[in-house]
């Protein structure tokens, strides 16, 4: 009755409780200045200066921004960046993104009519 079965096999509890496949969101209108460090996946849709350390992808929204420097596995961005970008893996940058800076990755996608003027540096393996 109070302690179904049914919702322990629910993934999005498993998600909240911080589990594989958690995502955790910076929304619109908060501006973070310093450091995160993230076990998960993030998305940054407000402001943040400083240093971002995720183990998993990073999304910067359309609206998102970010001046300094992000160590991830993979990112997506969709907005604004400038600083230093450490990508493991794949780095996405879309259409509507501007990224200003340096980048260091192992595969590179860069949408037409982005804004991208970087130095890139491209490898099999970059230090986390």
């Amino acid at each position: 009755m109070f302690g179904s079965k049914s919702n322990q096999n629910d993934p999005n509890k498993n998600a909240a409780l911080g589990g594989q496949g958690a995502l955790n969101s910076i929304v619109n209108g908060t501006n973070i200045d310093g450091t995160i460090n993230a076990e998960n996946d993030i998305r940054i849709d407000g402001n943040m200066k400083g240093i971002l350390n995720c183990k998993g992808k990073v999304i910067i929204g359309p609206k998102g921004q970010i001046d300094g420097e992000i160590r991830a596995q993979n990112a997506v961005i969709e907005g604004v960046f400038k600083g230093v970008l450490h990508i493991d893996d794949l780095l996405q940058i879309k259409e509507s993104a501007h990224v200003e800076g340096e980048i260091n990755t192992d595969k590179l996608s860069v949408s037409p009519g982005a804004k991208f003027n970087v130095v890139s540096k491209m490898s099999q393996q970059t230090q986390m």
